[in-house]
C-alpha cells in the first residue's frame, strides 16, 4: 500500500490578541521552494497510486460523460449590431471557436446553422484551439468586438493567474496592428468611436484598482490612467451600456457602491460621479433612452430596502422615483433595459426568476403600476431556474432567457414580450436516450436550529422516491446521497441540469443542494444571517440538513457524501469538525480551509477586500475568536469530546498551484494535519500544477477530472 507523503514540521508562531497559534506547515506557502513543489508532486503521485484500482471506473465514467455530450455543437446565435455571434465546438478539440455571420436588418430570428458545415460569409473571430497551441492552459478573459465591427480585443491567460495579455486583431481585412497590453484584468469597454477602449489593471493583491484608456495604434506606454481606487477594500470594473450611450465605472466593496460615467462617444472626457459612496449603500444602474430621446437612469438599490427596490430618474433630473418597491423575501437582483421593455431579475421562494415589463409611451415610460403590468417567465419543474441569457441588442421585441432544473436540460428561448410567447431556440441534447420522466426533482424544507426553514433541492432516479398528491417527494428507502453546499458572498446555488451528474443518478445516488444561509437564495437577510459573526450559522445549517436527510430516511451516514469548493470548501472543512461521524466522504475543491491565517495576512491577494465578508481578525478580537472557532485547519482534532480517537470522513481535496483566490498551500497544509492527528484518516490531495482556481481549462481534461472525483464518490458510498 502506498505511503502518504510527509514533510518536516517547522513551527511558525502567529500571535494576535494575546493568543498564539503554532503552524507547523506555514513554510509550505513558498511556491518557489523546490521542496514544496516536490511535495505537491508526491501528493499527486500518492493519489494516483492509491486510487489506481478505481481507474477502470474512472475511464468508464469519462466515456459516459463524453458520450452524452454533442461534442460537435453550436450555441444559439446572439444578435449584436449587424452580426449574429455564436460559438462552435468540434469533436476532439478542447476549446470553443467564436464566429459570426452577417444579419438581415430587422430580422430577429437566429439563423439555423449546421454544426458540421460552415455558413456562407461565416467569419472566425477567435479559435481558442489555435490560441492554446503550445500551452497546457488557456482562459480567454476578454473577447470584445468594437462597435464598428472592425476589431476584436482578446485577453488571454496561459497560467490560471487571471492576469491577461491583451491584443487587438483585425476583423475586416485591414492591416494588423501591434497593440499589446500586459497585466490586464477582466473589465473592458470599447468607446463609441471604436478607436479607444478602457481596461482595468490589478495591484499586487489581485485587486482591480486602475482604469486605463488606450488609443488604437499607439504604444501601451502612452496609455492614460483614467481612474485609480486607493481604498484597498474597493474593486473597480468597467462596462458599456446596452444602449451604447455611456461607459460606466463601478467601484464597490462587499457593502458599498459608487458609479462614475462618461458619454461613450467622448472617451477623453472626465468621468462624472453619479452618486457618492455611502457606507452600506449598494446600487447598480442601467442607462435607457426613451422613444423621445430622453436619457434615464434606472437604479436597483438597498437604500431603505433590505431586499432592494427599483428607482428611476431622467439623466438630467435630480430626484428618484420608486417604480418597484421592496418585497421582503423576494430579492430584486437587477434590471436590464431595452427599447420597449424592462427585464427584472429577482428571486422567489429560493428560485431565480425573470419578470418582463412593457414600457409605456409618452413622458412617463415606467409608470407606477410596473408590477401590475408585468409577468414572470416560468420553468417547467419545481424548483427551477429562469435567468436572462445573452441579450446584446437594445432595440428588440424579444428577450432571451435560460430555463433549467435538476431534471430539465438547459433550454434557451426567446420570449416575445408583448404576447409572452416562448420560442424555443435550442434545448441541450443529452445523447444516449435521456428521458426526463425517469427522474424526479423537488424541494424539502429542513428546520434549522433556530427554527428557520432551509430549502433543499433534490433529484433522484424516479424509482427511488414516492410522490404524494401535493407533489412532495419521499424516499422509499435509504440510498447513497451526495449533498452539495456553498453558502457565502450572497451567491445562490440554483438548481440546474448537468449531464455529468447522470452517472451518479443512474447508479442510484441521490443528489441534493443545501441552500444554507450565507448564500443569496432567500434574499439579503439570508446572506446576512450567514456572514461575519453569524458565519457559524452556515455550517450548522448544513449539518442540520444532513441530519434531516438521515432522519427522514433518504440516506445513512455510511452512504452520505458532501461536496463543496472555494468558500464551499471552507464549509466542507467546518462541518467535518462539527460532525465527523455524519459523512462517509468529503470532496473539497480549492478549499478555503486556512481562513484565519489568510485573513490575518493583508499582503495576500484579496484579503483586505474579504474583511467585509468574514471580519477583520487583525484588529477585532471578537472577529478573531469567531474565525478561530470555525477555521477548519485550526480545528482539526485528534480526539472527540469523549476523548475517543477522532476519525474523519475520507477526503478528496484539490488545489491549483496558480490559484490567486485560494492559495494552493491551504488544502496542502490541511491534508497533512488531518493525517497527523490520526494516521488512519484517509486523505488525498490533488494539485493542478499548471492551473488556477477553476481547474484545468480544456473540456476533456475537465471531464477527466470530474470522472476521477465521481469515481471516488461512487466507490465510497455506492459500491
Amino acid at each position: 500500500m502506498p505511503t502518504p507523503p510527509r514533510v518536516p514540521q517547522r513551527p511558525h508562531s502567529i500571535e494576535r490578541h494575546g493568543d498564539t497559534r503554532v503552524d507547523p506547515y506555514y513554510w509550505l506557502m513558498d511556491r518557489e521552494n523546490e521542496e514544496v513543489l516536490n511535495h505537491l508532486r508526491a501528493e499527486n503521485a500518492y493519489l494516483a497510486d492509491t486510487l489506481a484500482p478505481l481507474k477502470p471506473l474512472e475511464n468508464e465514467l469519462f466515456e459516459e460523460i463524453k458520450k452524452r455530450i454533442e461534442e460537435t455543437d453550436i450555441s444559439v446565435p446572439v444578435l449584436r449590431g449587424a452580426w449574429w455571434y455564436f460559438e462552435r465546438t468540434r469533436e476532439g478539440l478542447d476549446y470553443a471557436i467564436s464566429c459570426r455571420v452577417a444579419s438581415t436588418p430587422g430580422d430577429f430570428t437566429p439563423p439555423v446553422i449546421d454544426p458540421n458545415s460552415t455558413l456562407d460569409g461565416e467569419q472566425i473571430i477567435l479559435d481558442e484551439n489555435v490560441e492554446a497551441e503550445g500551452h497546457d492552459f488557456l482562459s480567454v478573459g476578454v473577447l470584445m468586438v468594437s462597435p464598428d465591427d472592425q476589431w476584436v480585443a482578446v485577453g488571454t491567460d496561459f497560467e490560471g493567474s487571471e492576469r491577461h495579455r491583451l491584443t487587438v486583431r483585425p476583423l475586416a481585412g485591414q492591416a494588423p496592428i501591434a497593440d499589446e497590453l500586459d497585466d490586464v484584468y477582466y473589465g473592458f469597454a470599447w468607446a463609441g468611436d471604436s478607436h479607444h477602449f478602457f481596461y482595468t489593471r490589478l495591484d499586487d493583491a489581485m485587486r482591480p484598482w486602475q482604469l486605463w484608456r488606450h488609443e488604437l495604434g499607439t504604444s501601451a506606454s502612452d496609455d492614460v490612467l483614467v481612474y485609480q481606487e486607493d481604498d484597498a477594500q474597493f474593486n473597480l470594473s468597467v462596462g458599456r451600456s446596452r444602449d451604447e450611450a455611456v461607459i460606466v465605472i463601478q467601484i464597490g466593496s462587499s457593502t458599498t457602491t459608487e458609479l462614475r460615467f462618461i458619454d461613450a462617444h467622448r472617451p477623453t472626457d472626465e468621468f462624472k460621479l453619479l452618486e457618492v459612496r455611502r457606507h452600506g449603500i449598494e446600487y447598480g444602474v442601467e442607462h435607457f433612452i426613451d422613444a423621445s430621446g430622453v436619457g434615464w437612469w434606472l437604479k436597483v438599490t438597498n437604500e431603505d430596502a433590505t431586499d432592494f427596490r427599483l428607482l428611476a430618474r431622467q439623466v438630467n433630473g435630480e430626484s428618484w422615483t420608486e417604480i418597484v418597491g421592496e418585497r421582503p423575501g423576494s430579492r430584486l437582483d437587477g434590471v436590464d433595459a431595452f427599447k420597449t421593455f424592462l427585464a427584472i431579475s429577482e428571486r422567489h421562494d429560493g428560485c431565480s426568476a425573470v419578470r418582463l415589463v412593457p414600457i409605456n409611451e409618452g413622458d412617463d415610460p415606467f409608470g407606477n403600476d410596473v408590477l401590475a403590468r408585468s409577468y414572470l417567465v416560468n420553468g417547467d419543474a419545481s424548483p427551477s431556474t429562469v435567468a436572462l441569457s445573452a441579450n446584446a441588442t437594445f432595440d428588440t421585441a424579444q428577450v432571451r432567457v435560460l430555463i433549467t432544473s435538476l431534471i430539465t436540460p438547459r433550454l434557451v428561448a426567446d420570449v416575445v414580450v408583448t404576447t409572452g410567447e416562448v420560442i424555443v431556440r435550442k434545448q441541450q441534447q443529452v445523447l444516449g436516450g435521456y428521458d426526463q420522466s425517469h427522474y424526479a426533482t423537488g424541494r424539502l424544507w429542513v428546520d434549522a436550529s433556530d427554527g428557520v426553514k432551509i430549502p433543499v433541492s433534490i433529484v433522484a432516479s424516479r424509482d427511488l422516491v414516492e410522490i404524494d398528491e401535493r407533489g412532495d417527494l419521499r424516499a422509499k428507502s435509504p440510498a447513497p446521497l451526495l449533498l452539495y453546499g456553498y453558502g457565502s458572498y450572497e451567491i445562490s446555488i440554483d438548481p440546474a441540469f448537468s449531464s455529468l451528474r447522470l452517472s451518479l443518478l443512474d447508479r442510484g445516488v441521490i443528489f441534493a443542494i443545501a441552500h444554507v444561509r450565507g448564500g443569496g437564495e432567500m434574499g439579503r437577510s439570508w446572506y446576512e444571517m450567514g456572514k461575519l459573526a453569524q458565519k457559524p450559522t452556515t455550517f450548522s445549517d448544513f449539518v442540520r440538513v444532513a441530519r434531516a436527510l438521515v432522519a427522514q430516511g433518504w440516506t445513512t451516514p455510511e452512504r452520505l457524501a458532501a461536496r463543496g469548493g472555494s468558500a464551499g470548501g471552507l464549509l466542507m472543512g467546518a462541518v467535518m469538525n462539527l460532525a465527523p461521524d455524519l459523512f462517509r466522504c468529503v470532496v473539497a475543491e480549492v478549499p478555503f480551509v486556512d481562513a484565519l491565517t489568510t485573513m490575518l495576512d493583508d499582503t495576500l491577494p484579496l484579503t483586505i477586500g474579504e474583511w467585509e465578508e468574514w471580519g477583520n481578525p487583525d484588529v477585532s478580537a471578537s472577529a478573531y475568536r469567531t474565525m478561530k472557532s470555525y477555521s477548519p485547519y485550526d480545528n482539526v482534532q485528534a480526539a472527540n469530546d469523549n476523548d475517543t480517537v477522532r476519525t474523519y470522513p475520507h477526503v478528496f481535496a484539490a488545489g491549483g498551484l496558480n490559484d490567486s483566490r485560494v492559495g494552493f498551500w491551504e488544502p496542502a497544509k490541511w491534508v497533512l494535519k488531518l493525517r497527523d492527528v490520526n494516521p488512519a484518516n484517509v486523505v488525498y490531495l490533488k494539485t493542478e500544477m499548471g492551473a488556477g482556481h477553476g481547474g484545468p481549462s480544456g473540456r476533456y481534461d475537465a471531464w477527466r477530472d470530474e470522472a476521477q472525483v465521481l469515481s471516488f464518490i461512487i466507490n465510497e458510498i455506492a459500491s
